[in-house]
């Protein structure tokens, strides 16, 4: 372990990445088929307001359903815009909205501010709805990276309190063991997306304090949490074959197989950990997938 594990390092290392990342320009001029019609709304938390912004599918009236997604970025960079091609594909695609959350980061808000702020706005959106549009009985949750932990968060609080009833968890690459030692997770690849001096500023950024070290909200598929998760929201969970997260997503997908709830488990063959943000191609065959599964959960009825 290097310098960059220590607390304090890593938090400067970590404002700088998002004072690095303010300045990438989003892609919306990709899948331009789908423009989306967005509104900004603000959601009241325990963590305080949190900023999302609403898609609505172009062609459909009436109440639809709502999907939340939560963007990538390592817990600590707000790289919300990014995810704006795949907010407006499932909107598009599946005919349902999208809400897609700019949560709180760390090391500004360590864990485990940014998984218990995601399930207030989940469980705000479900009692909502009427007042915006949505369905909020037909809910479904997802992200990318760390937007997957915080999904699989929020399934995981949905299934400990009796509710909200979640159709669908799509955990795209996501990040679900912070207690295994980045050292021990592989990758076929020489030079892979994730590096460990990320690792160590992220992890060091997000979990601050020990007390948290092995909680089941970023960890549920570290060995030490065995818990019965039969009832727990079905999931689609998608890893990529050189991603050193690949083993994670594996073992929770194998868990969710266990407990009845896996619905599909899909690898990106020949892909690295995002992916999408380089090869439209992909992406494209990435959020398909995401948004047919979004869909049949949602208008199963």
């Amino acid at each position: 372990m290097s310098v960059l594990s220590r607390p304090a390092v890593a938090a400067l290392a970590a404002k700088a990445m998002q004072r690095a990342v303010a300045r990438v320009r989003p892609p919306h001029d990709r899948f331009p088929e789908f423009p989306g019609r967005t509104e900004v709304l603000t959601v009241p938390t325990a963590a305080g307001p949190a900023r999302a912004v609403l898609y609505r599918p172009d062609a459909t009236g009436g109440t639809v359903p709502l999907h939340v997604n939560f963007h990538g970025g390592g817990f600590v960079m707000g790289l919300t815009e990014l995810d704006d091609p795949l907010c407006r594909l499932i909107a598009g695609t599946a005919e349902v909205a999208v809400l897609n959350v700019d949560y709180v980061l760390a090391p500004q808000h360590p864990f485990p501010a940014p998984p218990r702020q995601a399930f207030d706005v989940v469980r705000w959106a479900a009692e909502h709805g009427d007042r915006h549009g949505w369905d909020g009985s037909r809910l479904s949750v997802g992200g990318q990276s760390a937007g997957g932990s915080l999904a699989a968060a929020v399934a995981r609080q949905a299934f400990e309190q009796g509710g909200p009833r979640i159709a669908l968890q799509a955990l795209h690459y996501p990040s679900l063991d912070l207690v295994t030692p980045f050292r021990d997770k592989g990758s076929p690849l020489p030079k892979p997306m994730l590096r460990p001096w990320m690792a160590e500023v992220f992890n060091a950024s997000y979990l601050r304090d020990p007390r948290w070290a092995d909680d089941r909200l970023h960890s549920p598929a570290a060995p030490g949490d065995t818990t019965d998760l039969t009832g727990i929201a079905p999931a689609l969970v998608v890893t990529a074959e050189h991603d050193v997260l690949r083993g994670e997503g594996e073992r929770y997908a194998e868990r969710l197989r266990e407990a009845g709830a896996l619905v599909r488990h899909h690898v990106v063959s020949g892909a690295d950990h995002g992916y999408d943000v380089q090869d439209p191609d992909r992406a494209r065959a990435g959020y398909d997938l995401i948004a047919r599964h979004v869909r049949r959960a949602l208008h199963a009825d």
